[in-house]
Formats: C-alpha cells, structure tokens, sequence
C-alpha cells in the first residue's frame, strides 16, 4: 500500500550531524545549504524511515523562497523522497505549497508521473502564524495521491500547535498534532490526535568555530498507539 504520509519541513525533525552554510548578497537574494543525519525519519507522529540523510537547498528573494528538501534512507531497502516548496513570509504569517515525492520500501514511480490514481506526488497547502509563545499551523493536501478506498478525495489535513520554552540552557519544544477529519494517512476516521511530542536540544560549544548539539525527542501517537524516542547528536 502506499504511504503518502510526507515530510515537510518539520522543526522537530531531529538531526544527529548537520552542516549548513548561508549566503546572501546585498540585493535581497540568498542561498541556504544544510545537510542532516536522523536516526529515525518520523513525521506527525508516522515512522516513515530508519536512519536517514537529509539535504536541503534554500533559494530566496527576500521574503520569497524556493526549498527543496530530499531524504533517503541509509539501508538499501528504506524510502527515499524529494520534496519542492515555494513559500512566502509576510512577518509571523508564512503560506507555502509542496509538491511531496515519497517512495517507501520496495516501491518504485517514475517522478514525471502525476496521473491522479498512480502518482506518488502529492500536493499541499499550509498556512502558519507564529505568536512568539506559539505557533499554530494547518496543511491540507490539494491534489496528487490522496484518495480513499472508494476513489474520493480525501483533502487529508494536519493541523499543530506547538509551544517553545526553555529549561536552564536547553532549548525545546511541546506540540500537538492532530488530523481534523478521517484520513487513510493517518489512519484515522475521524478527528484523531496523530503526534503529541516533547524535543529537548542543547549546543555545546566545543571551539569558536565549532559546536555539538545533543537531542532528544519523545513522540506518541494515539490514534496509531505507536511511540517513539530519538536522540541525536549535531555537529
């Protein structure tokens, strides 16, 4: 069976190495490169990988930007997906649409293939507002694979809220997603809580140019009654 259930750009996606490197020039444009090692790939609450590497390239006119974000598996046989986003930021207000290409193990599509009924892509709207105390988004899919076992359109949706706070000198966060309606993604029938998680991180500066981040994340999910626990450390 398929599982389209996708990456975004999730904050709480936690690395075990990353390298990033920004660049911007005086007319507004700028380049983002960062790179990411995660012991498992788990996203609202779903385990879509093992220990993966994760690339991302940002390019971006002021408050205009174009991502692309991929993941693949370290093991031959895990998923491999690529992800492109075009998103714009209007002070705490961002509204962004992704085309999602995931393939899980063992399946297999050709990128180019949009067809509504056998495409691996699918296409989604988010909006989101970040308070300072909390930050509230919704995501909705709009086109590609999301349909039920009867042919019907899913408009599958995820709604999160997520709080930031700090305890001495770590940093984190607690959110809560859930998924408003029935959706064969999240394998829900109705509104169903799919993640409820708690992220802790700290940077250790080990010289001027160079520093350690330890992570930890503990995730459940209640409409799947999974749970899961990831530590990761960054260079």
């Amino acid at each position: 069976m398929k599982k389209m259930m996708m990456a975004a750009l999730a904050a709480l996606m936690l690395p075990v190495a990353t390298w990033a490197q920004e660049e911007e020039s005086e007319n507004g444009l700028y380049a983002e490169l960062e790179a990411n090692v995660v012991t498992n790939y788990i996203w609202h609450g779903q385990n879509l990988g093992g220990l993966s590497l994760q690339p991302s390239l940002t390019v971006g006119w002021n408050d205009l930007y174009l991502n692309v974000w991929g993941s693949a598996g370290i093991a031959t046989d895990d998923h491999r997906e690529i992800d492109f986003s075009l998103g714009y930021e209007l002070g705490n207000l961002s509204i962004n649409v992704t085309d999602y290409w995931y393939l899980g193990a063992g399946e297999s599509d050709k990128f180019f293939n949009y067809a509504a009924h056998s495409t691996y892509h699918t296409l989604e709207a988010s909006v989101g507002y970040d308070f300072g105390f909390m930050s509230l988004g919704w995501s909705t899919y709009f086109g590609g694979y999301d349909y039920n076992e009867e042919g019907k359109r899913e408009y599958t949706s995820y709604i999160q809220a997520e709080v930031p706070f700090t305890i001495g000198s770590f940093e984190g966060t607690a959110s809560v997603g859930a998924t408003p309606w029935g959706s064969a993604v999240y394998e829900a029938n109705r509104f169903m809580v799919c993640e409820a998680a708690v992220a802790l991180s700290k940077e250790i500066q080990i010289t001027p140019n160079f520093a350690v981040t330890a992570s930890g994340k503990v995730a459940v999910n209640p409409a799947t009654e999974d749970a899961f626990f990831v530590f990761g450390l960054g260079f």
